[in-house]
């Protein structure tokens, strides 16, 4: 989703259990991951990282040691209301490699199996603002940092088929051939790979609300006021981008690869049950075409953050529940040869429409901070928002 700019006004995130509490100016704009890292002797002053809204998630320096259980919600039981979750990510499709301002870029689409866990059917009719959107997105963890290294615009649904992968499908859904269909109480509905990537059915995340799951109904009207595909990019618009550095095996070698997919809905969260519509899985890339092949179960009901400490186990989580969304904040800090810390931190905007401006921690006396880096996703084919790298400032307070 993720919104462009807007006044910011600074809301701390819940408590972080550390006597560390870095703050999130919020914004305008969510739904990917910034990393940040950095060096630290001691802890001196305070570090702010951005200026305005970027991704949706944000990453700074210092320690902070908190623990989470993945999503309220992650869980196979009944909830009341509608509750759709990704069942499971069911395939991938490869649309070969373009070249984006001189970057040799890849696109890729991956299927997702939509499934109704809640105790009431879930709309899903054809042109209007009552049925699912769906953002993919892609992660790599390497060298102990997870990445998000790409993301597409919104498959928008159109009719909802009725099958059993999570739970027997009850009877009162209405399948396709209706304008008016639903997702019956525990079926499921697979949309395949080539059908996530179609691009004419690919909306921008900057129409719709992340924490509401508002979006204008897809009339043609809608449709025609999209941005428009760009130029000589036609094989990769509006697909998840990856750029083929960071494909090669030769130059990842023992990098993790995670697909991840995401249903937003406007009955969903009215429900509130939109802590648990995001799933994810590992995927292998090889070296002929950069091809993709998933690899091993569906991770349900939570993203692909929470592999990181499945790789690094000594990432911590915090879950931070602000007015309108979540925030997912995980930190890992390690020692280096010459007795200093290297921090690392990942923040991850769930389902916040104010989403996150900037991230700031407190540092105690006598710190030296050095190698500050940041780094998130950029935005593709014609999206509103503004890609402007976050700025890294020590206030000296």
């Amino acid at each position: 989703m993720n919104r462009t700019l807007a006044p910011r006004v600074e809301r701390p995130t819940d408590p972080l259990e550390t006597g560390f509490r870095p703050a999130v100016v919020v914004a305008k704009a969510p739904h990917v991951t910034h990393t940040q890292t950095k060096e630290l002797s001691h802890m001196k002053a305070r570090i702010l990282i951005g200026t305005f809204a970027a991704a949706g998630l944000a990453l700074g320096v210092g320690q902070m040691t908190a623990t989470a259980v993945p999503g309220d919600g992650g869980t196979s039981e009944t909830q009341a209301g509608t509750d759709v979750i990704v069942g499971a990510i069911n395939g991938v499709s490869n649309y070969g490699t373009n070249t984006v301002n001189g970057v040799a870029m890849y696109g890729y689409a991956f299927g997702t199996t939509s499934c109704n866990i809640g105790t009431a059917v879930l709309r899903w009719s054809t042109n209007s603002s009552f049925h699912p959107v769906i953002p993919q997105n892609a992660y790599r963890i390497k060298d102990g940092r997870i990445e998000q290294i790409g993301l597409s615009w919104m498959k928008y649904g159109f009719c909802a088929l009725q099958e059993n992968l999570c739970a027997t499908c009850q009877a009162g859904g209405v399948g396709c051939g209706s304008s008016q269909s639903t997702l019956g109480i525990g079926c499921s509905d697979p949309y395949s790979s080539s059908l996530n990537g179609s691009q004419s059915s690919l909306g921008p995340r900057s129409r719709v609300n992340a924490s509401t799951g508002y979006f204008p109904g897809d009339t043609s009207a809608e449709i025609g006021s999209w941005p428009a595909m760009p130029a000589g990019q036609g094989n990769i618009n509006r697909r998840i981008q990856i750029k083929r550095d960071d494909l090669i095996p030769a130059n990842n070698v023992g990098a993790v690869y995670l697909a991840e997919g995401l249903y937003v809905h406007p009955d969903d969260a009215a429900a509130g049950n939109d802590n648990n519509n995001v799933s994810y899985i590992k995927v292998n890339v090889s070296a002929t075409n950069y091809n993709m092949s998933l690899s091993g179960a569906t991770f349900q009901q939570k993203p692909a953050i929470y592999h990181w400490a499945t790789v690094v186990p000594t990432v911590a989580y915090s879950v931070a529940d602000m007015a309108d969304g979540r925030f997912i904040v995980a930190n890992n800090v390690s020692q280096n040869a010459n007795g200093t810390y290297h921090y690392e931190y990942a923040i991850y905007n769930q389902n916040s429409d104010s989403s996150g401006g900037s991230f700031a921690i407190p540092l105690a006396a006598g710190v030296t901070v050095t190698n500050a880096t940041f780094k998130d996703i950029s935005y593709h084919s014609n999206e509103i928002y503004d890609g402007t790298d976050w700025s890294i400032t020590n206030t000296g307070t």
